[in-house]
C-alpha cells in the first residue's frame, strides 16, 4: 500500500516562510504526478501545486502563484513545497497526493484524479 508522509508544517507569522516535504514510500516510479492540496476549516479541499516526476509542466493555483514553489528531489525521493510571503488565508491542512503511473489523467487540479494521499500537516499563519 502506497503511503505519503508530509512534514514541515507549523505556526508562522504573516510574511514568513515554511517548507513542506512529502516522502512517498516505495518506488517513486509508481507515481506520475505529485500534488499539494489544502483544506481550511469549513472549506472544500483546493489545489495548490503539482509536478511530474519526469519532465513536464508545473502548475500552481492562482492564489499561490509567485509565492509558493513546488520541487522534486529525485535523489531524496521527496517533493517539497516552499511557501514564502505567507498570509493568514494560507492557513489550512496541507496534504500531499500522488497519481498512479498506471492512470492517465488530464487534469492535475482535481482531487478526484489523485490515487494516494498523505494524512496532512497543519499550517497556521498568524496576522
Amino acid at each position: 500500500q502506497a503511503q505519503l508522509v508530509e512534514s514541515g508544517g507549523g505556526l508562522v507569522q504573516a510574511g514568513g516562510s515554511l517548507r513542506l516535504s512529502c516522502a512517498p514510500s516505495g518506488s517513486t516510479f509508481s507515481y506520475s504526478v505529485m500534488g499539494w492540496f489544502r483544506q481550511a476549516p469549513g472549506k472544500e479541499r483546493e489545489f495548490v501545486a503539482s509536478i511530474r516526476w519526469s519532465a513536464g509542466p508545473i502548475y500552481y493555483a492562482d492564489s499561490v502563484q509567485g509565492r509558493f514553489t513546488i520541487s522534486r528531489d529525485n535523489a531524496q525521493n521527496t517533493v517539497d513545497l516552499q511557501m514564502n510571503s505567507l498570509e493568514p488565508e494560507d492557513t489550512a491542512v496541507y496534504s500531499c497526493a500522488a497519481v498512479s503511473l498506471s492512470r492517465i489523467v488530464y487534469s492535475y487540479t482535481s482531487p478526484s484524479n489523485y490515487d494516494y494521499w498523505g494524512q496532512g500537516t497543519q499550517v497556521t499563519v498568524s496576522s
